[in-house]
């Protein structure tokens, strides 16, 4: 029998001829998101089953008759009672599977919230802090679900184990750099070792190790594994595919061929920029201003350009290469360029106030192009959460260019203040009547961002 399971804050339930041949289902999807998005459909629906009214086009909904069972939760991506609620039902069906089952599973970028299972003795609020505080403190995504690994009964290869010694197929949308199976969503049907050594060298260098619960202590002090149950597993992952079938280069694959449609000249810099905002925001001011300069740029963008590249994630061959195809568009007159990029920078949060990362990046380019010129005949920057949901705030980013700077000069914003608070979201909603937002809804997707400077002709 064929049974699915999913987790992704923004699903697309439509499994087209699969839905006819399910016996039985569950889909943990973000609270949230069957909500009045401005959606261009030609039509809205009620949809009474869920106790929920909806706006939503009718083919990403289940039908009233579905056997597939739909549980919210992980309101604003964080795991909460609901999400753990719908992970007991997942791990219920999983473990009543048989040799006879096949297992389809649904994993994109944000299951890691959806799939909270702690392993006892930790609770569901000991879990969420510690990985709140890794967070804030600036770790990766990769040490972020190294930790969450390990304090998870679903994790790390938990939900396989639940479901064996059926057949599991997963497909995979990849939300982290270089599509790392068993780190997206923390890797639910990816088998992997636990090393507690690895999970204390993260936390001790977040200076996390003295404030660890004692609950937590407890489970990465312990040498046995994570399941009790005694199930002969001696090919660990012979009964498991897992596909990725969309990720951060795809996306900047079909961003680039679009782009040549409308008329520009695309370029891809790279999938896996990474590292602090502030560092990935001066790597787009200069490379903002190498490809703005009507005469050869000087030597000292470049290098700093070729030192600051290992620091966000991009390749010195990469830069090298992107450098020389904007120093042709230059001197050959290309015309319009799109230079494109991809990841996930991360934000050291000093303040409370309302944003995420694509905002505070768009925000810091804007104040990075200082003293270029205004579109169209200056660069323009977007950066944007390729699920349409930047942080807890309705943007999946922004769209800026140096006119923020003199924009807030004007109307009184200080920028310094903002983005101590990490406010980019009120700052923005405060410039331009909120036009400089980028909001399209949810897009029932999630491959990380997408960054896009778009530079102008360069007159000789």
């Amino acid at each position: 029998m064929l049974r699915l399971l999913g987790f992704a804050p923004g699903s697309n339930m439509d499994a087209g001829e699969v839905k006819k041949k399910i016996t039985a289902g569950v889909l943990s999807l973000q609270k949230g998101n069957f909500c009045c998005y401005p959606l261009n459909c030609p039509w809205h629906v009620f949809f009474p089953c869920f106790g929920l009214s909806l706006f939503w086009p009718c083919h990403l909904l289940l039908k009233e008759n579905s056997r597939i069972r739909v549980m919210e939760g992980a309101k604003h991506n964080l795991p909460d009672v609901d999400a753990q609620k719908a992970a007991e039902a997942i791990k219920q069906l999983a473990s009543e599977l048989t040799e006879k089952d096949l297992l389809l599973v649904l994993i994109s970028g944000g299951g890691s919230a959806l799939l909270p299972a702690p392993i006892p003795p930790i609770s569901l609020q000991e879990k969420h802090d510690v990985t709140r505080k890794l967070a804030g403190a600036g770790a990766t995504i990769q040490e972020l679900n190294t930790v969450r690994r390990a304090l998870s009964f679903l994790k790390g290869g938990g939900l396989a184990h639940c479901a064996h010694p059926a057949q599991v197929v997963s497909l995979i949308l990849s939300d982290v750099i270089g599509d790392p199976v068993d780190l997206i969503a923390s890797g639910p049907t990816v088998w992997s070792e636990v090393w507690p050594e690895e999970v204390l060298s993260v936390l001790e260098r977040y200076k996390l190790l003295n404030s660890l619960p004692a609950s937590v202590k407890d489970v990465l002090g312990r040498p046995s594994p994570r399941w009790r149950e005694n199930k002969d597993e001696s090919n660990k992952s012979g009964h498991v595919l897992n596909a990725v079938i969309g990720s951060n280069s795809i996306a900047l694959k079909c961003a680039g061929r679009r782009a040549r449609e409308l008329g520009f000249r695309p370029v891809v810099l790279a999938p896996g920029v990474c590292g602090d905002v502030r560092s990935v925001s001066r790597l787009y001011g200069l490379l903002a201003r190498f490809a703005c300069s009507r005469e050869e740029p000087p030597p000292e963008i470049a290098a700093e350009l070729l030192r600051l590249g290992p620091e966000v994630g991009v390749e010195t061959w990469d830069l090298c290469r992107t450098m020389q195809v904007l120093g042709e568009g230059r001197t050959e007159g290309w015309g319009s360029t799109c230079l494109l990029a991809g990841g996930e920078p991360t934000v050291e949060l000093t303040g409370n106030g309302r944003g995420g990362r694509n905002q505070e990046l768009a925000l810091r380019v804007g104040l990075e192009l200082r003293g270029l010129k205004l579109p169209p005949n200056g660069p323009v920057f977007l950066s944007g959460g390729t699920d349409g949901q930047d942080g807890p705030t309705e943007a999946a980013g922004a769209i800026t260019d140096w006119g923020v700077y003199e924009e807030a000069q004007a109307k009184g914003l200080d920028i310094d203040n903002f983005l101590t608070n990490n406010d980019s979201y009120t700052f923005f909603t405060c410039l331009s009547a909120g036009q400089r937002l980028l909001v399209p809804g949810l897009t029932c997707t999630n491959v990380m961002d997408v960054h896009m400077l778009l530079i102008p002709p360069i007159p000789h």
